[in-house]
């Protein structure tokens, strides 16, 4: 599941350093007004209009939990995938009604259950200030580069966005620091839940068949935006096409992919290889082996660890199968081919210098400051409150141009929105991330680090974890809502263990912080804008920047591809569920399913892959056709595609879709909601 995580360069000439035919390769996660559309229509005959791609753009929705979705209805229904709402139907159950295991269907609006933290918005305007973001920068170095950037992207947030209630605004970094726009959404800060499937009918397959292919996997579910109490009128919708595709016709993802680092150089890689991948899949395979242990203590545990217990996995295949791309030489050779191109081609030009060599120096300082920084803010949901709380206080205090990225004007409400919001905590699940984020810091730290004795003092991780958990109201969001409205007094004045200990941390953190942006984040921001310059002197406007969550379109078409001599079909039907199924976990037919098999319609496209370019933070996206509609929701990649952080793979990355079609077939015979059946066909 992609979820809540070659191209270097997207020119025809740096694209054939990476393979032969990949200049026709339907690689790029592009901006919409950067959209391709002399190459598409080169490529495949044919290219969306203006007026197509502004309407796609419109009825495009980012979800603040991490995933993308759309409006398919002019009632503020939302599509996105079932994996982007398990968090809200783990945070509306109970022990005597589990929405996670046994799904969720609203038969009334008045039904609708609020997704704590949750908040939906359209992109309704971009503006290129970089210009402006640079002039601020000036010549100015590290720390000093980091602050005045920061201070003028918090001075231009707020000057675009005086009405906070309906309107968010983001400068967003594009190219690593060679570009800055400014992103304005449209936000709805009320998002409910109206339908959901079994998890095990989004699951099927469970850890297994995750980042694998065939699937048979009912990954979808909808949403609703809200606003004063009723359903959002949304008349830029997209409309619901509940076909199976056609093997090779055109399809798009329109939605906000994460993060990718396909702009990086060749120190950057290193680091990924040798120093941060290998920590992140060391510790959070012991994490998962600790949740799992929990989970089998009780069916309470068992209940209440699933949600996280997913994540976990889903995060572990992510980093080991980015761990495996960076390890194999084939891969690797064609990401140093490409960035010895980028080199040859960009040699002499005025103004560039040679930005690897400052990028080279600011990961070797980086390699010295990482565990520390990583290991100074414990994991947790109490501790994040507590940090956020202590935090918040201080830099509230602070002229907007002087906070931390976070907690300026422009950011608040997200950020209070998140810390406000009542949402279950279970204490042992919270002492048991807190006690593991403890161990790790003093196994990668070492016993007598300085950083090792702040954050334990003489206590063990697990004692120390047990205390602070088990003495702390930040659980009650009153109580946190007191401490927030409190400001600096009330942070000063608190006797809550969680919150005695975030202060405690807090200079350490605020320290490190500032190390990191003066040898790493400032060096780093200044040779990528150079790097930046070189590849647009190299291969002109041809490329795309890297995945930032913010709105990107791809396109591509419906394939398979060839395994191990084999050909993969381009796409399951729902029938195949019944064939695949072993009974035992995670091959378990759904209740629903296995109840109405004589109903459901076996030949019925199930899930279908197609070349799009896509990376976590795409799961929910709308797949749409060349006429405008939808067809699918994308919720994975095939295990080819992990590298995809790094580049692009023309003959073996896929995307994996749920089909309308099979979205349709449950909420008209598994699942049914013939109210939203009738929604749906505008009814």
């Amino acid at each position: 599941m992609t979820t809540r995580s070659l191209s270097l360069l997207a020119g025809t000439a740096a694209l054939l350093a990476f393979t032969s035919s990949s200049a026709r390769a339907d690689e790029g996660m592009w901006t919409f007004d950067g959209f391709p559309r002399a190459k598409m229509e080169a490529d495949y005959g044919w290219a969306p209009d203006q007026a197509w791609l502004d309407k796609v753009r419109n009825a495009a929705v980012r979800l603040t939990g991490g995933c993308s979705a759309s409006f398919v209805s002019g009632n503020g229904l939302i599509l996105t995938n079932h994996h982007c709402v398990a968090s809200c139907l783990f945070d509306n159950s109970t022990g005597e009604d589990d929405l996670l295991d046994h799904g969720f269907i609203a038969a009334r609006l008045s039904d609708e259950k609020k997704c704590p933290g949750q908040q939906a918005e359209v992109v309704t305007k971009v503006i290129d200030v970089t210009g402006d973001v640079k002039k601020a920068i000036g010549s100015l170095a590290g720390e000093a580069l980091t602050k005045a950037r920061d201070a003028r992207i918090a001075e231009i947030e707020a000057g675009n966005c005086t009405d906070r209630e309906t309107t968010r605004c983001q400068v967003v970094t594009l190219f690593g620091g060679g570009q800055y726009k400014l992103y304005t959404y449209r936000k709805y800060s009320d998002v409910r839940l109206v339908w959901a499937p079994e998890d095990r009918a989004a699951t099927f397959g469970g850890d297994p068949d995750n980042f694998n292919y065939p699937r048979y996997s009912l990954d979808g579910s909808f949403l609703r935006a809200y606003e004063n109490g009723k359903p959002v009128r949304t008349p830029n919708h997209l409309k619901w096409n509940p076909r199976g595709p056609e093997e090779g016709e055109v399809t798009f993802v329109v939605g906000n992919p994460g993060s990718t680092s396909r702009l990086y150089t060749q120190s950057q890689l290193a680091f990924e290889r040798e120093v941060r991948l290998p920590a992140i899949v060391t510790t959070y395979s012991e994490l998962r082996g600790r949740l799992i242990r929990a989970m089998q203590e009780s069916p309470e545990h068992e209940r209440e660890g699933l949600d996280m217990l997913n994540g976990v996995e889903n995060s572990l295949k992510v980093y080991i199968g980015r761990m495996n791309a960076l390890n194999d030489p084939a891969f690797t050779g064609k990401l140093a081919a490409a960035e010895a191109d980028l080199k040859a081609r960009s040699a002499g030009k005025a103004g560039i210098g040679d930005p690897w060599s400052d990028m080279d120096k600011a990961v070797q300082a980086y390699r010295k400051l990482y565990f520390a920084s990583r290991s100074i803010a414990p994991s947790g949901d109490l501790y994040h409150y507590a940090r956020t709380l202590v935090m918040g206080a201080a830099e509230r205090a602070k002229p907007n141009a002087e906070r931390l990225p976070g907690y300026t004007d422009s950011a608040l409400p997200l950020t209070e929105k998140r810390l406000l919001d009542a949402a279950p905590v279970y204490s042992w699940l919270d002492e048991l991330r807190l006690g593991w984020s403890l161990s790790k810091a003093r196994e990668y730290l070492g016993v007598d680090d300085p950083d090792t004795r702040l954050l334990l003092g003489k206590e063990s991780p697990e004692g120390l974890a047990q205390r602070l958990v088990s003495g702390t109201k930040l659980a009650d969001p009153a109580y946190r809502k007191q401490l927030w409205d409190g400001g600096e007094a009330a942070i000063a004045a608190s006797d809550d263990p969680m919150i005695v200990y975030a202060r405690k941390l807090e200079a350490r953190q605020r320290e490190l912080e500032k190390q990191v942006d003066e040898a790493y984040a400032g060096p780093a921001t200044a040779a990528a804008a150079k790097l930046t310059d070189a590849r647009f002197a190299a291969y002109g406007d041809t490329i795309y920047p890297d995945a930032t969550f913010t709105l990107r379109i791809s396109y591509g078409k419906v394939a398979g591809w060839s395994e191990r001599g084999r050909p993969v079909p381009f796409q399951t039907v729902i029938g195949g569920t019944f064939d695949r199924a072993t009974g035992a976990p995670p091959f378990d037919v759904a209740p629903a399913f296995a109840a109405k098999e004589k109903q459901i319609d076996k030949a019925v496209t199930y899930d279908f892959v197609s070349t799009n370019d896509i990376i976590g933070g795409n799961s929910g996206s709308p797949v749409i056709d060349k006429a405008g509609t939808v067809i699918g929701a994308a919720f994975d990649g095939n295990i080819h595609s992990l590298g995809g952080n790094y580049g692009y793979d023309p003959v073996l990355n896929r995307t994996v879709t749920v089909s309308a079609a099979a979205l349709q077939e449950a909420l008209e015979t598994i699942y049914p909601s013939p109210r939203l059946v009738r929604e749906l066909a505008g009814k």
